[in-house]
């Protein structure tokens, strides 16, 4: 299957799709325009991974999903991404496309602070939404898939701190691809104001082993003067899932943008991470750890771009093979000229547990300034028999040290996860998946 099979969405459905979602009529003139130049744009081209032959028009584009009334309703493998002991949890939950609950403290409404679903955002802030939705992050004309995500939109999740606003508890969504058919064309949009602060995670959950679906997912950070967003996501799309992810960051002066992100997904995959430092002094951190097996092919781009002077950017990428997957992990520092006392520091490193497994470390620095400070490491290879050979002489089985070493391996951006039952289930995602 080829992606130049004409998807079976045409002008009529995309237009009354989205009249009957209550949508602005800047979000529907935004859809057919991404509709139209849907035809006329090329597809993404990841380095060295040839996506063209990849499933992306075989879905079933509406899904509605059932609403709970407790917590206590949900399935196990959704309740272990949830502190089910925290009474005041700020948490939306995504079941296909539709909202299954919503929950927000009364304390954080008060203060301002939105954590809703996309469509309620554009009915009850349509002009706060449309100052961001594909505007500085991304835009709908920068490839195929960017386009039919904007003309498809399906759900995801705003989220807005206020200026001066400082939220401690974090704020969660979870989407739950329950309909083994349904694709999830995701906007997450997550702004910090003026000298706030937040925390935000998200969890990516299906079950569809065999049948073949499509996630086309984007995710817009965008951190005003002095504010800081901490973003961590958990992917676990099941191998039926066809994946491709544009998470894409702008801080401004002397903001921060950290990312910690667990790519656990079964299927093929191609995913980006790129934060723009526009900003004097704006920093960020970006992690990833990635767990691939079978015979699944990832492509992976972490890119932080430095356009503020003093801006710092630090990337971060481990990943695991198995069996006959691969990957590709790309990191690219790019410092645009005038960016003076700027550093750029990035890592890769893959570890490969099969001999069939394949990973390949690319790390670029693009450099347009002279006074800046960049450096890169990467390595692949196996299991350090060194390390395997210590821990055994301790009495420690070959099994329980490898999987030791692979725990340590990947701690550096588990440990960032920062709600406790997400780490947690990541530590146990990476432990079904290695062994």
């Amino acid at each position: 299957m080829t992606v130049d099979t004409k998807l079976p969405y045409e002008k009529d459905y995309v237009s009354n799709f989205s009249k009957e979602r209550n949508e602005p009529e800047w979000m529907e003139s935004l859809r057919l325009q991404a509709l139209e130049l849907a035809d006329t744009l090329p597809m993404p081209k990841p380095d060295k991974t040839n996506i063209t032959k990849w499933n992306f028009d075989k879905f079933k584009h509406k899904a509605e999903g059932q609403s709970i009334q407790s917590l206590d309703e949900l399935p196990a493998d959704i309740k272990v991404f949830i502190d089910m002991d925290n009474q005041d949890k700020n948490l939306v939950i995504q079941r296909n496309q539709s909202v299954a609950y919503k929950s927000l403290s009364s304390s954080l409404k008060d203060k301002g602070v939105i954590l809703t679903d996309i469509t309620t955002a554009m009915q009850e802030h349509s002009e706060l939404v449309q100052r961001y939705y594909m505007k500085d992050a991304v835009s709908i004309d920068e490839n195929r898939l960017s386009a039919l995500h904007t003309a498809l939109m399906n759900g995801g999740v705003f989220v807005y701190v206020p200026k001066n606003v400082e939220v401690e508890e974090p704020l969660q969504a979870i989407f739950w691809q329950e309909d083994e058919e349904a694709a999830t064309f995701n906007h997450v949009i997550v702004v910090a104001e003026e000298n706030s602060k937040l925390t935000y995670v998200e969890n990516y959950i299906s079950h569809n082993k065999e049948t073949e679906a499509v996630a086309n997912i984007v995710t817009e950070v965008i951190a005003h003067d002095n504010a800081k967003i901490s973003f961590g996501a958990v992917d676990n799309f099941a191998r039926g899932t066809t994946v491709y992810v544009n998470r894409r960051g702008v801080a401004y002066r002397n903001a921060t943008i950290e990312w910690a992100l667990g790519q656990m997904n079964d299927g093929n995959t191609a995913s980006e991470n790129i934060t723009h430092l526009i900003g004097d002094q704006s920093l960020s951190h970006a992690k990833t750890v990635t767990v691939g097996r079978g015979d699944q092919i990832q492509n992976f781009t972490a890119r932080i771009v430095h356009f503020g002077q003093g801006s710092e950017g630090y990337i971060l990428q481990h990943g695991v093979q198995k069996d006959k997957a691969s990957a590709i992990f790309n990191g690219i520092g790019k410092i645009e000229h005038g960016a003076s006392k700027s550093n750029a520091e990035q890592e890769s490193r893959v570890l490969m547990l099969s001999k069939d497994a394949r990973g390949d470390a690319n790390p670029i620095l693009l450099i347009d300034e002279d006074d800046v400070t960049a450096g890169h490491a990467a390595s692949v290879g196996r299991v350090d028999p060194i390390q395997l050979y210590y821990l055994m002489s301790r009495g420690i089985s070959q099994k329980e040290a490898e999987r030791l070493i692979i725990h340590g391996f990947l701690a550096p951006v588990v440990n960032e996860i920062p709600i406790e039952a997400v780490r947690n289930q990541l530590t146990q995602v990476i432990e079904g998946k290695v062994y």
